[in-house]
């Protein structure tokens, strides 16, 4: 009985293991056969996607092809509409073929000064018979300027400046061509224009930083040196160096020369300029000049020991030696918020040859005549904020020596009477823009011995037309 209970449990031990193995089988064949189906299912929509990217492709070639195509339709179309009406319409003039640049300067200022401008004289220096005398007393207009320039052709530029003075005459400043193709940094100007001696003297009046010219430039250039004649200047092909030479020869119409009824030119002027970038806020320039005039009967008026009006005359040599320099500063090359310019020139001159003196106690027999003179300003400018800025300068001159030959009493030119002139100007102006300007200044005066002139001005400069910007 025990064995048949044994044997009974050990079968059905036995066929519960068998059972439990064809499940497991069947659960693997299963699984097996729903990996397979999900494969495919997944090669298919791969497939699927596949085919859909490469058609979505293709469709975008297309559409920017087509795109492509619109546009050069369109071009061609707009191009076609152009040629029609540019066919359509007249040819222009020979007049109108060409777009000057036309623009107008007008200046005036309110002046106040202690002395008579009419006695104004600048002690121990002969005069130099510009206008280089302080403005009238109260209202007046300040010189105004006319100017008109373009390209003649692709070969030259002409510009021409007409300046009308205050006293209603009107005069030409300006009147040259220049060249544009000479190549090699060569440029090549004929006809009058303002010298590029010094710094100052080829910057137009009024884009000066203080109302009138240093007493250096009034004594020795009368204000401001132009010539009717050719310059000739050169550019070096340089990156980091600016290297400037020039040269000029012509008729000597101004102070110190004197234009003459004679073949060959009288006036000739050298000068070299170097500059360039110290940093990228700090720029700066320098240079050395020359001037040669040969005066004939430069005319001046005096008076005599006893005060009698006479009339005297130069004949000879004047040679100026000038020195310049200009320091800009500007915060990262940024000058529209902070910037300051320290500028000065030094200038000396020799000039030999007869003295006249004609009127009063004078014998109107020629004497010789020679003097060494110098004189020099600095000045510096600082914009304390957009628009706004002050200015300093101090002027100051030597008489030097000069030497009166026989037959020639000194006492007869007190204008020549040994005398240092020195001058100091505090300037304040205000600049909506670059084409406009609102300035005061105050000038103690000293040209005058044993004068001095408190000198007020008031001025506005204003810019009309297509004129060039005056920045720093």
């Amino acid at each position: 009985m025990k064995r048949t209970l044994i044997a009974s449990g050990i079968l059905m031990m036995l066929g519960t293991s068998a059972h439990a193995a064809d499940d497991l089988q069947t659960i693997r064949n299963e699984i097996e056969q729903m990996k397979a189906s999900y494969e495919a299912r997944i090669q298919s929509l791969e497939a699927r996607l596949a085919k859909a990217e490469a058609a979505t492709r293709q469709a975008d070639a297309k559409a920017v092809q087509a795109d492509a195509k619109a546009q050069q339709a369109n071009t061609k179309a707009e191009q076609a509409s152009e040629v029609a009406a540019v066919a359509a319409q007249p040819a222009p003039s020979r007049e109108n073929a060409f777009n000057p640049a036309i623009s107008l300067i007008l200046a005036g200022t309110a002046t106040h000064s202690s002395l008579s401008p009419s006695t104004y004289k600048i002690g121990g220096f002969i005069p130099s018979g510009g206008e280089v005398a302080p403005n009238a007393r109260g209202f007046s207009l300040g010189e105004s300027e006319l100017a008109i320039s373009a390209n003649v052709d692709p070969d030259y530029r002409g510009n021409f400046v007409l300046a009308m003075a205050p006293d209603n005459t009107v005069g030409i400043e300006n009147a040259f061509i220049q060249t544009l193709g000479l190549g090699h940094g060569l440029t090549a100007s004929a006809g009058r224009f303002y010298s590029g001696i010094g710094y100052l003297n080829s910057i137009h009046a009024h884009a000066w930083d203080f109302t009138d010219a240093p007493l250096v430039y009034k004594s020795f250039l009368g204000n401001q040196y132009a010539d009717d004649g050719v310059q000739v200047t050169w550019l070096a092909p340089t990156e980091s160096l600016l290297v400037e030479l020039g040269a000029e020869i012509g008729s000597g119409r101004s102070f110190p020369a004197t234009a003459r009824d004679k073949n060959g030119s009288v006036a000739g002027a050298l000068y070299a300029h170097v500059g360039g970038d110290y940093d990228e806020s700090n720029s700066w320039r320098a240079g050395v000049s020359f001037l040669g005039a040969g005066p004939q009967n430069r005319n001046y008026a005096d008076t005599d020991a006893s005060g009698v009006a006479t009339s005297n005359d130069f004949s000879g040599k004047s040679q100026t030696w000038i020195g310049d320099f200009v320091w800009k500063w500007a915060p990262y090359g940024n000058a529209t918020v902070h910037s300051f310019k320290l500028q000065g020139e030094y200038m000396r001159r020799n000039e030999t040859g007869d003295l006249t003196c004609t009127g009063g106690a004078c014998s109107g027999v020629p004497g010789a005549y020679q003097s060494t003179q110098s004189g020099w300003y600095l000045q510096g400018v600082y914009q304390f904020m957009p628009h706004w800025r002050v200015g300093l300068r101090h002027d100051r001159l030597d008489s030097g020596s000069i030497e009166f030959g026989a037959g020639l009493n000194p006492a007869d030119f007190p204008i020549l009477a040994a005398y240092n002139p020195s001058r100091n100007t505090v300037m304040f102006d205000y600049s909506p823009s670059e084409f406009s300007r609102f300035r005061v200044q105050y000038a103690r005066d000293e040209s005058r011995p044993a004068e001095s002139d408190n000198q007020f001005a008031l001025q506005y400069i204003m810019s009309l037309g297509a004129h060039g910007a005056h920045t720093f």
